[in-house]
């Protein structure tokens, strides 16, 4: 068979355009910072690394297929609360005839304490260890509490702990995070944000590790995977800004906010509930597949995470979040 110039030219103008939109997939901000900043704290990132392995090296794939691998988990984390002192409340709920529970511990505020802030993270996995899907976001939550105990705050923070936002509950009635929001409203619970902890735990300095979708999203954006970041829909920008602007006055590790609504992974964790009930959320994280290659894979393991960066995050957020629970608004 004959192959004319012709189509020799189409396909090489066809595998350039390829290349030209895989590249333009990366960041392309090559003078954002190259590498993070170490934690100082030793025993914030020991603490982590401790729950992470945990719930994905000790207890391992947690879901209603593996059932008492989920109410371990939910066991082990309610046991942590009540060791920092909290009151847990086990919200229950059947699922496939099984019963399952969302987890949370209350800090009541000083000042306003029907005003809530909601700090929290899914505890379920779906055919993975979970390591950074989701241990690392409830190591966060788990050491926040513990930090934030004693702390004073005007408004309340409620640290939630959800069952079911894996598939194939995800986006459904089913969700711990639905189930959660519905009896709040039932009860009248007065929310004023929301910030979910959803995969925390992988950065790298290497170039060419940062992706974005869809392409040139990246333009503006670092190329290198080493920051957490912060997705907020339209109706959440004064809350992820006030987020990021106190998180810069205490920590000098990179912080990003991702908005655009085009992003595949802008709505990936418990923050979607909340927006859908018109709640002002976010979720903090390492941007989900975007850069984490192991996402929802087996080798989604505690040794392929970074816990003194994630001590960084938490360290920087113990800070936001009470300036969050001081905020003297609505």
């Amino acid at each position: 068979m004959r192959i004319t110039r012709g189509v020799i030219g189409f396909v090489i103008i066809g595998v350039c355009i390829m290349a030209a939109a895989y590249a333009l997939t990366f960041g392309w901000n090559f003078f954002a910072p190259r590498t993070r900043p170490k934690s100082y704290n030793l025993q914030i990132a020991e603490r982590l690394k401790a729950h992470v392995r945990m719930l994905s090296e000790e207890i391992g794939e947690r879901d209603l297929e593996y059932y008492p691998k989920l109410a371990q988990a939910a066991d082990y984390i309610t046991k942590q609360l009540e060791s920092y002192g909290y009151a847990v409340k086990l919200q229950k709920y059947t699922l496939q005839d099984k019963l399952v529970e969302n987890i949370i511990a209350r800090k009541n505020g000083s000042g306003a304490p029907n005003k809530v802030i909601i700090a929290g993270a899914h505890y379920d996995t779906v055919v993975t260890p979970g390591a950074d899907d989701n241990a690392s976001g409830v190591a966060a939550v788990l050491e926040l509490a513990r930090v934030l105990k004693n702390r004073p705050t005007v408004n309340s923070i409620e640290f939630c702990f959800f069952t079911n936002e894996e598939e194939p509950f995800f986006k459904t009635a089913a969700m711990g995070s639905q189930v959660f929001i519905r009896q709040a409203k039932a009860e009248g619970e007065d929310i004023k944000a929301a910030v979910m902890f959803d995969m925390i735990g992988y950065y790298t300095d290497k170039v060419n590790s940062q992706r974005y979708f869809p392409v040139i999203t990246g333009l503006f954006l670092p190329n290198r995977g080493n920051f957490i970041s912060v997705s907020s829909n339209s109706g959440s920008r004064d809350l992820s800004a006030f987020l990021i602007k106190s998180f810069q006055r205490n920590s000098r590790f990179p912080i990003v906010l991702l908005s655009t609504n085009f992003d595949p992974a802008i709505d990936f964790s418990d923050h979607w509930s909340f927006w859908k009930a018109g709640y002002p959320a976010v979720m903090v994280g390492d941007t989900v597949f975007l850069r984490n290659n192991t996402y929802h894979t087996s080798a989604d393991t505690w040794n392929t995470l970074d816990f003194e960066s994630m001590a960084c995050v938490v360290e920087g957020f113990s800070t936001s979040l009470t300036d969050l629970a001081n905020r003297q608004k609505g």
